[in-house]
């Protein structure tokens, strides 16, 4: 079968490799209908991370079972899945209590040695009970870019409103307009949130952020922002700051506008060490979040996507094929395109 592989900085590229198949009784072969590229990939793309020669690619995809092991009753062939970007046990004390992400078997596509990667023609799901989340039959092929948001950025940004606490009426300031931090205007607009102030200065990422419910822009940076959202609130800040980024420009700029008591949900992967202790303390802050346990919002989620509630297919401004990944990850890696489509 093909799948995509990493080679170095900037060199992806689609390779044959064995077919997905079974190796233990609670595995399924899912065959890939969609995959997607991610932000996360980036960073393997623009070598910020270690990577290994020919690293598998994508942990964000849906598909259809094509082939499940003895003990596997949750999910049967013919069935199209959800397929969260970690693959958890769904037995152990974490999975339990809501928190895969931390499942104690936890596996992740294309980074754990032998495990495939999702930008690829199939991959072999493990625990594929705990893992895979089915789609109702006769769902709607057009629901696919939506269902395939769910794998990953829907959920992500749906973590960083829900660790923030984000309620009815209340001022939210997201910071970083890439798929996460625009699904996290949906998550905050679904929550309640009665100002949604997003930082762009990108108008064709700001027209999706406006879709989907933003209320007003800051497109500054640095001190500028920080004097842009007080200004829209005379001055008292925002009760919730969604971070979505990871810098420590995108971390400045959280304290600077977030009230004192308020709090800040944050899932951008980290690129600096972050807020100090005292800055917290002094103002009676609140930062919490982190990577986000997709298998446990799924459910809830997708029933909200089924009946039309949230859709946040927009993210999705390129679809290809894997022929076609490589331009892909480059629209992406230059900010020409939001978030690419795969179809295999």
């Amino acid at each position: 079968m093909r799948a995509t592989r990493l080679h170095g900085p900037g060199d992806v590229r689609v390779d044959s490799v064995p077919d997905a198949a079974l190796a233990d009784p609670t595995d399924a072969v899912v065959r890939v209908d969609a995959a997607a590229v991610c932000g996360t990939d980036l960073g393997f793309y623009r070598g910020h991370a270690p990577t290994a020669p020919g690293q598998r690619m994508g942990h964000e995809f849906v598909g259809t079972v094509v082939e499940t092991g003895a003990d596997v009753t949750g999910v049967r062939p013919g069935d199209r899945v959800i397929v969260p970007f970690n693959a958890s046990d769904g037995t152990c004390d974490y999975c339990v209590q809501g928190l895969p992400i931390s499942c104690r078997n936890l596996q992740v596509w294309g980074m754990t040695p032998g495990i495939d990667g999702g930008q690829g023609e199939a991959v072999r799901v493990p625990f594929a009970d705990g893992t895979l989340v089915p789609i109702p039959a006769g769902t709607s092929e057009q629901m696919l870019p939506a269902l395939l948001a769910l794998t990953d950025v829907m959920c992500t940004g749906h973590h960083a409103a829900i660790s923030a606490g984000v309620r009815t009426g209340a001022e939210v300031a997201i910071l970083g307009d890439g798929a996460v931090g625009l699904c996290a205007v949906l998550a905050a607009r679904r929550l309640g949130a009665e100002r949604i102030i997003v930082f762009s200065t990108h108008e064709d990422r700001a027209a999706v952020a406006k879709q989907f419910g933003a209320t007003d822009f800051v497109s500054a940076r640095d001190q500028a922002a920080v004097d842009g959202l007080l200004h829209l609130t005379q001055g008292r800040g925002v009760h919730h700051v969604l971070e979505c980024v990871g810098t420590e420009q995108s971390w400045a700029t959280a304290l600077g506008v977030v009230r004192d008591g308020g709090t800040i949900g944050w899932v951008g992967t980290p690129a600096t060490t972050g807020p100090t202790l005292p800055s917290l303390l002094m103002r009676n802050l609140t930062l919490t979040g982190g990577v986000a346990p997709v298998r446990a919002y799924l459910p809830q989620l997708l029933g909200d996507v089924l009946s039309g509630a949230l859709d946040p297919s927009p993210v999705f401004t390129m679809v290809t094929d894997l022929d076609g990944i490589a331009g892909a990850y480059r629209e992406m890696d230059s900010r020409t395109t939001l978030k690419a489509l795969v179809k295999p």
